[in-house]
């Protein structure tokens, strides 16, 4: 039986699902001598993130991570799902769905490391930035062409928004 390509996933994307570090990241974390710990956030992916949610799709943040700064940042783009702190992403998945009554299979899911794999492994649609893991990458349906931190988020969203015709309303194809 051949394998549907991801493409046939897309207009079926109600939610959006994103990690944190390695995907909304690079991966890196700067620390001050103080303790202090500074992510990079790439704004082409915040811009796609804000225009998902104005165009009425779900957002979703579930981190290992804990800082604050993720979370106020994510809080200015509209993200209202933020769950920082999360040993069991599977448990936090589990409840965001029964939470908004949303279907796996309408799911974009996009992680990059081992505490992702189980929860991509529920949804519809599980990708990856460039630079994920080779276990994720095994069970992708798409490994996007950015790395993460580096426009991956921003690809996933604009190619569902576009398929399903709610990207910039200033589009013009001939620029694909």
């Amino acid at each position: 039986m051949e394998e549907k390509s991801y493409k046939e996933y897309l207009e079926h994307i109600t939610t959006f699902v994103f990690d944190v570090d390695g995907v909304l990241t690079d991966g890196t974390v700067l620390i001050t001598t103080d303790g202090q710990m500074y992510r990079n956030m790439n704004i082409k992916d915040g811009y796609a993130i804000k225009t998902a949610i104005d165009a009425g799709y779900n957002i979703c943040i579930i981190s290992g991570g804990s800082n604050e700064g993720v979370r106020h940042r994510l809080k200015g783009l509209g993200v209202t799902d933020i769950y920082l702190g999360c040993s069991d992403k599977v448990e936090q998945l589990d409840e965001y769905f029964d939470i908004y009554n949303i279907k796996p299979e309408n799911v974009l899911y996009m992680g990059d490391d081992i505490p992702d794999i189980n929860g991509m492994k529920m949804v519809g649609l599980p990708c990856c930035p460039n630079d994920a893991v080779i276990e994720i990458k095994h069970v992708c349906k798409y490994i996007s062409h950015k790395n993460g931190g580096k426009g991956c988020v921003r690809d996933v969203i604009e190619q569902v928004l576009k398929v399903q015709g709610k990207w910039n309303g200033n589009y013009d194809a001939k620029y694909d």
